[in-house]
C-alpha cells in the first residue's frame, strides 16, 4: 500500500495516508453529521455536526496510527526494521521488512495493535464520563462515546483469529509455539483468514439482496480484502519455506553493466540495451556510489523524441526508492521490499554505498524452478538469471569493457 500525502515520521519511522484514507473521512464526517448525531442529539446548526463529525473523523485515523506505531515500535525493538506506516480505506498498514525470530516477540507485535485500540478506547469512554458528568454539551459527550465504542470495536474485530488481522498473526504465534514449525502455523492462520473473508462476502452478499446495501457492501469489500491479502500471507509462506536458507549473494547477478547518471537514454540504447539481453541497468555515480536504476519498461516509456537530449537520471528510479540488501542477508527478508518504482528489482551494496550485485524477476524465477533440486545446503557458487558481460565503462567506447572489482571471496 503506496503512501499518497507523507505526515512526517514518528519514532524514525515514516508514517504517510494513502488518497483512499479520504473515503473513510467523508463516509465519517457525512455520516455522522448528517445521519448519527442530529438523531442522537438533536437541536444543533448543521455546521456545528459537520465539525464534530470532522472532528471525529480525525480522532479516529489518530487512533488508527496510534495502533500500528505501536506494531511499529515493538517490530523495531525485536530487531525488525519498518518501512513505514500507511493509513487508507480499510484502515493502516505497518510494513515491516522482516519477520518475528520466535513466537514470543511475533504475540507482541500482533498483540499491542488491539491493546492500544482498547485503552483509546477506555480512554475516551473516560472522556466521556468526565464530560457528561461536568456537564458538557450532549454533542461531545457523544463524540467521545462514539469514538471509545468504535475503538473497542476495532479492538475486537482485529482480534479474530484470521490472518492478516491483528488475531491471525496471534494464533500464529501460539501455534508456532506448539508445532514447532511457523511456517505450517502461518499457512494455517492464512487458511482461517481466507475462510473468514469468504464468510464476510458471504454475509455481505446476504445483507445486499435483504435491502441493507450499505453496510453489505462494506462487509462485502473488506471481506474481499481479507481472502486476497491471506492468500499473498500463504504464497508468500510457502514461497519462504521453499527459499529457506538461501541468501541474497547466492542469488544475485554479480556481473553488470552499468551507467553513467548523466548518459542519455539513446547513448544507453545503443551502448548496452540492443547489445546485451538485460532488462536492468544500475547508475553508478561520482565516486563509484549508487545513483539509481533505470528498467526497460522505463526505456520504453521514454517517447523517442526525447531520448537523444534526455539523461537517464531524469528516467531512473531514485536510488532512495530502489529495495536495498546485503549480501549475506537471507533472500526471504528482502522480497517483500521488492516492489515500487524499481519493477521489482534489488540492488546489492556492500558496506561502503558500492554496488556489487543485482536481483530481478527472472533470478528469482530461477531459484523458484530450482529450489527443489538442491541440496540441504544452499548454494554454494554464484548464480542468476539476468547475467551480463563484466562491467562497462559508460563513459568510453562501447565495446570496451573494464574489469569488474572483486565483489567476495566465494568460489564460482
Amino acid at each position: 500500500m503506496r503512501s499518497s500525502i507523507s505526515l512526517g515520521s514518528i519514532g524514525g519511522v515514516r508514517i504517510g495516508l494513502n488518497w483512499s484514507v479520504l473515503v473513510i473521512v467523508a463516509i465519517l464526517v457525512f455520516g455522522l453529521a448528517l445521519g448519527s448525531f442530529p438523531l442522537a442529539y438533536p437541536g444543533y446548526p448543521t455546521v456545528v455536526y459537520l465539525l464534530a463529525g470532522l472532528v471525529a473523523a480525525v480522532l479516529f485515523l489518530g487512533s488508527l496510527l496510534a495502533h500500528e506505531v505501536a506494531h511499529a515500535m515493538v517490530a523495531r525493538h525485536h530487531g525488525i526494521e519498518v518501512a513505514g506506516i500507511t493509513l487508507w480505506l480499510l484502515g493502516g498498514v505497518a510494513q515491516l521488512r522482516g519477520e518475528p525470530r520466535t513466537p514470543g516477540a511475533d504475540l507482541r507485535i500482533a498483540g499491542v495493535g488491539p491493546l492500544v485500540s482498547l485503552l483509546a478506547g477506555v480512554f475516551f469512554g473516560i472522556l466521556a464520563l468526565l464530560s457528561g458528568t461536568f456537564g458538557a454539551p450532549l454533542l461531545i459527550t457523544g463524540l467521545f462515546a462514539y469514538l471509545g465504542g468504535v475503538n473497542v470495536l476495532l479492538a475486537v474485530f482485529n482480534m479474530i483469529p484470521a490472518a492478516p488481522l491483528d488475531g491471525g498473526r496471534v494464533l500464529r504465534a501460539f501455534l508456532w509455539l506448539r508445532w514447532g514449525d511457523r511456517s505450517r502455523a502461518a499457512v494455517a492462520a492464512a487458511r482461517a483468514g481466507r475462510g473468514f473473508g469468504y464468510a464476510l462476502i458471504a454475509l455481505g452478499l446476504l445483507l445486499l439482496v435483504t435491502g441493507i446495501g450499505f453496510q453489505g457492501l462494506w462487509l462485502a469489500l473488506i471481506g474481499l480484502f481479507l481472502v486476497n491479502a491471506a492468500s499473498a500471507e500463504e504464497q508468500h509462506v510457502t514461497m519462504g519455506t521453499a527459499l529457506h536458507g538461501i541468501r541474497v549473494g547466492d542469488v544475485m547477478s554479480d556481473q553488470l553493466v552499468v551507467a553513467s547518471p548523466e548518459e542519455t537514454v539513446d547513448q544507453l540504447i545503443d551502448r548496452a540495451v540492443l547489445r546485451h539481453r538485460l532488462s536492468t541497468y544500475p547508475l553508478i555515480g561520482p565516486g563509484g556510489h549508487f545513483a539509481g536504476l533505470v528498467t526497460l519498461n522505463r526505456v520504453r516509456a521514454t517517447a523517442p523524441e526525447t531520448r537523444a537530449t534526455t539523461p537517464l537520471r531524469e528516467i531512473a528510479c531514485p536510488a532512495e526508492e530502489v529495495p536495498v540488501a546485503r549480501e549475506d542477508e537471507p533472500l526471504v527478508d528482502l522480497l517483500p521490499r521488492m516492489s515500487g518504482c524499481a519493477d521489482g528489482r534489488a540492488v546489492v551494496l556492500d558496506p561502503d554505498g558500492r554496488l556489487i550485485g543485482l536481483i530481478t524477476p527472472s533470478d528469482i524465477s530461477r531459484i523458484m524452478q530450482t529450489a527443489g533440486l538442491r541440496a540441504a545446503a544452499p548454494y554454494a557458487s554464484r548464480r542468476g538469471a539476468d547475467l551480463a558481460p563484466p562491467y562497462t565503462d559508460p563513459a568510453g567506447p562501447a565495446d570496451q569493457p573494464v574489469e569488474p572489482r572483486p565483489t567476495s571471496n566465494r568460489s564460482s
